[in-house]
């Protein structure tokens, strides 16, 4: 049964990288900038591809149990007990918060972390911000990264090892948009130091985002809340680079200190007993 579910994650891995670097390689060799419809289209199509490829593969293999299972884990937010739901939407303002400090002791300044000028111009802008940031990334990602693939390779592997065998897809997954002129992901510069750290970053990410997975019964509304987080807070703040460069140090600290505590097994030790 487990190398029949790793099997399944393998073909899951393999749709999605098809299904969205086709889109995106279609708009790397068009030339065209990021913000330009058709681009902005052909990166849109590439973004579904995890929840794409998670429902054809739940629709055309899944039983009726099991496609009930994927859609309560999506929607049911009676899975998600209020200490979790404070973890989901307090870790990152923490994290952030602990990096202005560390950066003000190391020599910087606490505005060094700030709201974006746009923000403070016009606060009512934040609404439209955080409906397009759910809608286009935490959602269709989730589906597929969480929602799917993680139980798959969590019945072969360890929670820890499984999810960073999730990270180095996920983070491959991200490589055709650092050609993209004009995406965030270009204006790091591929192959710079900021480029190495985005794509390490989402290694112990992966850890907490399974962490609050297991804890809370497989939910992958979880994730997607969490996914939420993670971008909007990033899109919201203005942060320096030593602030940039501290945040990762903070989360590679919190998945450290995550395995040591809960277990490198499930990730979830405390919760059982």
């Amino acid at each position: 049964m487990a190398r029949s579910r790793w099997s399944r994650a393998r073909v899951f891995f393999a749709l999605t990288f098809l299904i969205s670097w086709t889109a995106w390689i279609a708009a790397v060799l068009s030339g065209m900038d990021y913000g330009e419809v058709p681009t902005l289209v052909l990166v849109g199509v590439g973004g579904v591809g995890p929840a794409v490829a998670a429902l054809v593969l739940l629709y055309c293999t899944g039983d009726r149990a099991q496609r009930r299972d994927y859609w309560q884990r999506t929607l049911d937010l009676r899975r998600i007990s209020p200490r979790w739901y404070a973890v989901i939407f307090g870790f990152v303002p923490m994290l952030y918060a602990v990096a202005a400090l560390l950066n003000a002791i190391m020599g910087g300044d606490l505005s060094d972390v700030g709201v974006e000028d746009a923000f403070q111009q016009e606060p009512l802008s934040i609404l439209s911000l955080a409906v397009f940031t759910l809608a286009f990334g935490p959602i269709p990602e989730e589906m597929g990264w969480r929602g799917y693939a993680l139980d798959r390779l969590q019945a072969r592997f360890r929670a820890v090892t499984a999810s960073l065998v999730l990270g180095v897809a996920w983070a491959l997954w991200h490589l055709p948009l650092f050609f993209i002129p004009g995406s965030y992901q270009h204006n790091l510069g591929a192959g710079s130091l900021m480029f190495g750290l985005y794509l390490f970053d989402l290694l112990p990410k992966s850890i907490i985002y399974t962490w609050i997975y297991n804890n809370t019964r497989r939910s992958t509304l979880s994730a997607i809340l969490f996914h939420f987080m993670v971008n909007f807070t990033g899109q919201v703040l203005n942060t320096v680079e030593a602030v940039e460069y501290f945040l990762v140090i903070l989360w590679t600290f919190a998945a450290v200190a995550v395995t040591a505590v809960w277990g490198s097994g499930t990730l979830a030790r405390l919760a059982r007993r």
